[in-house]
């Protein structure tokens, strides 16, 4: 359990740090418009998608898969790695603001509920 939780707070770290370069760039626009923001965004989205299809217990999996976008995470990390030319802005664009903000306040519930089951 303590390697799924340690898990957990690298996707949190990822998804905080791609709100982080948001900020520094002043909007979403902005930070996928600058090469530098675009590339830390999609590294960060990419360590997402390879965490969470490949990185967590068998158990965790079976209690928690249908709560994480685990399949459509690593789908968007394959999307990232092997087709780096042919991505659409507007899909990574969705993704910072409607998908990274549901996935981190998920990730906020389930991580609470592993560390209250520690203690």
């Amino acid at each position: 359990m303590y390697n799924d939780i340690k898990k957990l707070r690298f996707v949190l770290e990822k998804i905080d740090d791609v709100f982080s370069f948001k900020d520094e760039f002043g909007s979403v626009e902005k930070l996928l418009n600058s090469k530098l923001g675009y590339d830390a965004t999609l590294m960060c989205i990419v360590q997402i998608g390879e965490t969470l299809k490949k990185k967590f217990s068998s158990n965790f999996y079976e209690k928690y898969e249908n709560l994480l976008p685990i399949n459509q995470s690593y789908w968007t990390r394959n999307y990232i790695a092997h087709d780096y030319e042919g991505i659409n802005k507007l899909i990574i664009e969705g993704i910072v603001r409607e998908h990274l903000p549901k996935l981190k306040t998920t990730i906020e519930t389930i991580l609470s509920e592993l560390e209250n089951s520690k203690k």
